[in-house]
């Protein structure tokens, strides 16, 4: 196409984002030391993943994930992905919070480097921790956890509306935290 001038016409998407300069990143402290045995609320994982529901809507799930009980302790669910998302997911675990022991460990989305998430930290007194700029495995056991919640929750259906998705990641994440049997358990995979 190149010798003859020859040229596909397409219209080229655009995309009207601005990328947003971090008010803070963290050093990553926990540094993938998931081998070692963490005390319930020592260290909390964090994060956000997409659902698609309907047609074309999409819901965004904010989850901690207790690494020493390896639960899920607080999530919220909401068609926005905005900087309130996380603040409330927090919100929800902030009583459990250990000052100047529990650490946070997140990745660099815009809510985890934004200035009123570095005030919440600050004000709870807590560690904060961060994956390093594209290392999505930093956050290894969060990322699994989406994994898990897509595979066996989320591909097996279809959802036509919110209020169906929200219901079964609700039943799931109540599953998950008390039926789902894991090698953490202590039990062993039969020979």
């Amino acid at each position: 196409m190149k010798l003859m001038g020859l040229q596909a016409v397409i219209r080229r998407k655009r995309y009207n984002y601005k990328k947003s300069q971090p008010y803070h990143v963290a050093a990553n402290k926990l540094n993938r030391e998931f081998d070692k045995d963490y005390k319930p609320m020592h260290v909390l994982l964090s994060d956000i993943t997409e659902f698609k529901y309907g047609k074309d809507c999409k819901a965004y799930l904010s989850a901690i994930l207790d690494y020493g009980q390896n639960k899920i302790i607080g999530y919220k669910l909401s068609t926005r992905q905005k900087q309130a998302l996380v603040i409330d997911t927090f919100e929800q675990v902030v009583s459990d919070i250990i000052p100047e022991i529990t650490m946070i460990h997140t990745d660099r989305g815009f809510q985890y480097t934004s200035r009123s998430f570095k005030q919440f930290v600050d004000e709870n007194k807590l560690e904060q921790s961060m994956s390093r700029a594209g290392k999505c495995i930093d956050n290894g056991p969060m990322e699994n956890f989406w994994g898990i919640i897509k595979v066996e929750m989320y591909y097996r259906k279809h959802y036509k509306t919110f209020e169906d998705l929200e219901a079964d990641i609700k039943r799931y994440i109540t599953f998950y935290n008390t039926e789902r049997v894991t090698l953490k358990m202590g039990l062993k995979i039969p020979a």
